[in-house]
């Protein structure tokens, strides 16, 4: 299941994300996790140090071996270098699974300990001085929309996406591509401003949208999201103390997280769970297709020098179980 946080900054949607992804590891399951956040703290979040986090190998930097490897031999994709951040998969393209070892993410993807179990963690790369003025972010987030339109996952396999702020993810299709989008909004009007963005943009695309409330302090908190977001409000999270000592460094076993809060948790699991009994595999594949297509007019086919809407395998819909390729 693919699963994305988004929120408003300083909503707490990296502490949040980094929260379901240990209760996610906690259970046994494949977990991956992804830092496409402008502002890279999801590392140091599930409990990297600041020198361990900046050493990460980033997906942005590593796009050229990304998408040669996921062209593979595919006949519509004359070389890499005419992919973009959405050219879809087609016969022959490699696929990804969570479950296994392969370049993408031997090249990107670094092992992390929890407490208990252990996630792989991907990173897009932050947004660095020499980009300054001459390049857009999004084009390191590409890696991870490329990522995904190639990911054949299953029911019990997680790959969370800590989103970058706002509703900057609109800038791609990339906010098409989950199972679940888990907007944090504080009990604020700014902070409900950001879900009513979202849910606009998202409504002509089947978006699952559900509302995690943070920074809540009572029942008073609680009927305010209510009112304002009405039955997209899903569950709430209270102060956490588990959460301040993890902030100054000092973390506690996971298991010493706040009953209610482990209780959100397990809410927002079930959610997702459920949420893949929903997943329609030919709407994602058109998705997908109208995107590139749109992206191809755009800017792709200038840039490439090439017409990109000959890379839509029309005949093609990404689906489990995946075909294996060499």
């Amino acid at each position: 299941m693919k699963i994305a946080f988004v929120g408003k900054g300083g909503s707490g949607k990296t502490t949040l994300s980094s929260l379901f992804i240990r209760h996610l590891a906690a259970t046994g399951d494949p977990v991956v996790a992804i830092d496409a956040d402008i502002n890279q703290h999801l590392g140091t979040a599930l409990g990297l140090d600041e020198d361990e986090a900046a050493a990460l190998p980033s997906m942005g930097g590593n796009l050229p071996l990304i998408k040669d490897y996921l062209r593979g031999a595919n006949p519509r994709i004359s070389s890499a270098d005419t992919m973009i951040k959405t050219t879809p998969p087609g016969t022959g393209s490699r696929l990804l699974r969570i479950r296994e070892d392969n370049a993408v993410h031997a090249a990107c993807g670094r092992p992390v300990p929890l407490d208990p179990g252990e996630v792989t963690l991907m990173v897009t790369g932050a947004f660095t001085e020499a980009d300054l003025g001459v390049a857009c972010y999004h084009s390191k987030v590409g890696a991870v929309e490329l990522y995904l339109n190639h990911l054949v996952d299953g029911a019990g396999e997680y790959v969370v996406v800590d989103m970058t702020a706002g509703s900057d993810s609109f800038a791609s299709g990339l906010f098409t591509r989950f199972d679940m989008t888990f907007l944090v909004a504080e009990p604020t009007r700014k902070g409900v401003s950001v879900y009513r963005q979202y849910k606009e943009y998202a409504r002509d695309f089947g978006v699952s949208l559900k509302v995690v409330g943070n920074k809540v302090q009572g029942q008073d908190d609680v009927d305010y999201l209510r009112a304002e977001v009405g039955d997209d409000l899903l569950a709430t999270v209270a102060h956490s103390g588990w959460v301040r000592s993890a902030e100054k460094g000092r973390p506690a076993p996971f298991a010493a997280l706040e009953e209610k809060n482990r209780a959100t948790l397990g809410e927002l699991k079930a959610a997702v769970d459920a949420a893949y009994g929903q997943r329609d595999w030919e709407r994602y594949t058109r998705q997908m297709v109208h995107f590139h297509l749109r992206n191809a007019r755009s800017w792709g086919n200038a840039k490439a020098g090439a017409d990109l809407a000959e890379q839509v395998d029309p005949g093609f819909v990404l689906r489990e179980p995946a075909p294996q390729y060499t």
